[in-house]
């Protein structure tokens, strides 16, 4: 019998790494940083949920990365008019996860496009609307928009990559394959060397891997590295640069080699990580330790369940 899945997606940075952040400061949180003229880093206030927003300046509108959740929407759009006063054009969902996609509806209402890879609108079809009527139990951000599902995105492509170009300046939007979900959306700058990951990429302790392929996932991060790239803004965590991505694909080898090895040897799933238990047998190398967090039990069952019922672990997601 599987586990009841909290269904953390809606909310799990707050649930899954607690004890990391009752000792990392948040003074970064909020805070707006110039990546490259005409490109902000905001990231998101971890306590409220909410992922990190890029604000890309073109010619005559705004393009933002991910529309958050609700609460997350709203302080973003602030940064936005207070950095310009351009309006914001095309909202771009990474994937359809709520601190990513359910903040829609706030960015629709004010005239803007929310775009996406088709396979995030797929994905809302799956897991829509238990997922949303799950978050508003418990968020009242996502209760206060008095919707029965998340919206989803208004404008959707299905060949890689698109693009959107002006005089100024050439986004381009990617898909490489399923990773953290079916649905991950990358966004390169090829002038500017930028690329936002959504969480293909993150820095730090914050891997959902629920509804992830994660024997796929090494691959789809070396087909974004073929892209020249000297920024990289994560989907959580700070920004950095190609040792981000680098430190990612370690993470995920690491953790699919040490299940893997713990399969050869014998060991059941209840040994390693036993039911109900917030801690694992499984540790992995200081390498990786940037990535390594209270999510790891969880990780390491949803790596087990993918790797002995031969398939990715979102297709066993229910």
């Amino acid at each position: 019998m599987r586990r009841p899945r909290l269904f953390i997606v809606t909310g799990f940075i707050t649930l899954a790494a607690a004890a990391f952040f009752a000792t990392r400061t948040q003074a970064s949180a909020g805070e707006i940083k110039l990546v490259v003229p005409g490109v902000w880093f905001r990231e998101g206030d971890m306590d409220l949920g909410h992922s990190n927003n890029i604000i890309i300046e073109m010619k005559d509108y705004l393009i933002i990365i991910d529309a958050n959740f609700p609460s997350g929407a709203r302080l973003t759009m602030e940064a936005a008019k207070r950095i310009s006063d351009k309006p914001v054009k095309y909202v771009f969902d990474t994937h359809h996860h709520g601190d990513h996609a359910y903040g829609n509806s706030v960015w629709t209402k004010t005239g803007a496009t929310t775009l996406a890879y088709i396979g995030v609108a797929e994905e809302m079809k799956r897991f829509e609307p238990a997922r949303w009527q799950d978050s508003a139990k418990t968020r009242e951000d996502v209760r206060d928009l008095h919707q029965d599902a998340p919206e989803p995105p208004t404008q959707t492509f299905d060949k890689s990559p698109f693009t959107l170009k002006d005089s100024t300046r050439e986004v381009r939007f990617y898909h490489f394959g399923w990773a953290h979900t079916r649905g991950d959306g990358f966004v390169y700058l090829p002038k500017e060397h930028v690329l936002c990951t959504g969480d293909a990429v993150v820095n730090g302790p914050y891997n959902f891997t629920g509804d992830a392929n994660i024997g796929n996932w090494v691959k789809v991060i070396r087909a974004s590295q073929t892209l020249t790239v000297e920024h990289v803004l994560p989907g959580h965590g700070p920004t950095g640069g190609p040792e981000v991505m680098e430190g990612q694909v370690r993470f995920i080898n690491e953790l699919h080699k040490a299940v893997e090895n713990a399969i050869k040897q014998g060991k059941t799933l209840e040994a390693v990580v036993p039911a109900g238990a917030k801690t694992t047998t499984i540790t992995l190398p200081a390498s990786v330790k940037n990535w390594t967090g209270p999510s790891l039990p969880g990780q390491v069952r949803d790596t087990w369940e993918e790797i002995t019922q031969k398939k990715p672990h979102g297709d066993i997601t229910k």
